[in-house]
């Protein structure tokens, strides 16, 4: 009875979504009280099962054979389903208010709910299956909150995110086939399932699979050079790109990545081979191109998008050390950095939602007419830098401290490039602070004076987040501990 549980979080908001588009709302507040109820009962129902971490699976479905849609809880599952069901509520608070002026609310919000379901479909996946399928669905449930405009951007930045989807999906799906031919079970299980003498003499071809699989889940993930749909996709609604660039999209690329290397492939087939080399290779370019066109990019949101590239590649990082210290890093910057770059987004959206204004060169001063959001961008950007003692600091220090363990070449030349990168962020993130609190011109206007700080559905998710980001640099120590139990593979 408990197993079956593991189905609800996942079909409850794929129900009340479809069918928040029937609902002819004679107020507004109304329709905000359905959408907040429905994410806010998901999140409940998912935190009750990641109290009780039932055992086993549950079957769905079955298809034919070892083709079955099933679901499970596992530490890595805890991790993301955690992280999702705590920042999904307070996303769609900030959201509300963020679309108030943008228009089709009914349809918006029917996906934005879509899309909650689909993502915990990938966290609660037993199989790579399952998570290749919600691993498709997110693609499509995403496309229309990309294209919410409907503009001629809006069209092109769809196109654009759903070709490099579907491209991606191909080699992903490879993969998937490979581990259905040389694995015992395609169930994801710590420390890999290769039948080493179905193997045999493929193991190359075998290591080159998973790299092609890497790449393929690598979109979502905004590895270099199929990163390009993030800078693009930022022409969607505020609340859509937080959720893209923190939550939903990239970091399910991550965890995809880090199932498909510690749960089917195994780090012992993998680890101090050409095809780690590889995709570390890609990781640290990655790393490298997008904290250099952060710097470049002028419109605040599109630097974030490159910023998210980069750090989408530290999580990378550590999970591709391919050792319980450098899983834990990788989990603990994909934690730290989506509460982190959420608040970014949301402060960066406050600003375009009140003053209309996109580019970095517009918003001179604008941190005493917008102090409570500047401060929330603040804090977030320290954190960002790895500013200790903030939580970006403790992220970042697991990921050095992993690889200088590590010892190997490409670690360490990797590691340089993220010192590097570190640079680099303190440069597009300060300058940002710098021209909001200290202007180049400092005439002073009615206008100027001027309080645009929005109201409180859009300042309390930041304060939360930003109050987080400084309880975790504190208190870390329990959250550390649990993901090393997770990395050692006990949970």
């Amino acid at each position: 009875m408990i197993l079956t549980l593991l189905f609800v979080p996942i079909v409850l908001p794929l129900i009340l979504g479809t069918l928040l588009p029937l609902f002819h709302f004679t107020q507004r507040k109304f329709r905000c009280i359905y959408v907040e109820s429905a994410v806010i009962l998901t999140s409940v129902i998912t935190w009750i099962l990641l109290f009780i971490q039932p055992e086993g699976k549950f079957q769905a479905i079955n298809l034919a054979g070892i083709l079955e849609v099933s679901f499970h809880i596992d530490g890595a599952a805890m991790i993301f389903a955690g992280l999702v069901s705590i920042l999904w509520p307070f996303a769609t608070l900030y959201a509300f208010e963020y679309m108030e002026h943008e228009g089709g609310e009914n349809r918006f919000f029917a996906f934005y709910i879509m899309t909650y379901g689909i993502t915990l479909g990938i966290a609660f996946a037993a199989n790579l299956m399952t998570m290749y399928m919600f691993y498709e669905a997110l693609t499509l449930v995403t496309l229309p909150l990309v294209m919410h405009k409907m503009d001629r951007s809006a069209i092109l930045a769809g196109r654009k995110y759903v070709f490099y989807s579907i491209g991606g999906a191909a080699f992903a799906f490879i993969g998937f086939i490979f581990i259905m031919h040389y694995g015992t079970t395609i169930d994801f299980s710590y420390g890999g399932v290769l039948d080493l003498v179905k193997v045999g003499d493929k193991a190359n071809l075998l290591r080159m699979v998973y790299v092609l699989a890497v790449l393929g889940f690598g979109v979502k993930a905004a590895i270099f050079p199929f990163h390009g749909w993030l800078p693009t996709a930022s022409i969607a609604p505020t609340p859509v790109t937080a959720l893209l660039h923190a939550v939903a999209v990239v970091k399910a690329g991550a965890f995809a990545i880090i199932r498909i290397t510690y749960y089917s492939f195994g780090t012992s087939f993998l680890r101090g081979t050409w095809a780690q080399i590889t995709v570390l290779s890609f990781v640290g370019a990655t790393i490298l191109y997008c904290s250099s066109k952060a710097v470049k990019e002028q419109h605040l949101k599109r630097r974030l998008a490159y910023s998210t590239s980069s750090n989408l590649s530290y999580i990378l990082f550590g999970a591709l050390i391919m050792t319980p210290a450098g899983l834990v890093g990788s989990f603990s910057h994909m934690l730290f950095h989506a509460i982190m770059k959420i608040t970014l987004f949301f402060a960066v959206g406050a600003i375009l939602c009140k003053t209309k204004k996109e580019y970095i060169y517009e918003i001179d001063g604008i941190g005493k007419q917008m102090p409570v959001i500047m401060s929330c961008f603040t804090i977030a950007a320290l954190s960002l830098m790895g500013m200790p003692p903030l939580a970006g600091f403790i992220s970042k220090w697991n990921l050095g401290t992993a690889a200088i363990a590590e010892g190997g070449i490409t670690t360490k030349i990797v590691a340089g490039i993220l010192i590097y990168s570190a640079f680099l962020t303190a440069i597009y993130l300060i300058t940002i602070i710098i021209r909001t609190y200290f202007p180049k011109e400092k005439k002073e206007t009615e206008q100027t004076k001027e309080n645009f700080d929005p109201s409180w559905k859009m300042k309390i998710p930041m304060i939360i987040f930003a109050v987080a980001i400084l309880f975790l640099g504190f208190n870390s120590k329990t959250l550390i501990a649990f993901l090393e139990q997770v990395a050692a593979g006990k949970l």
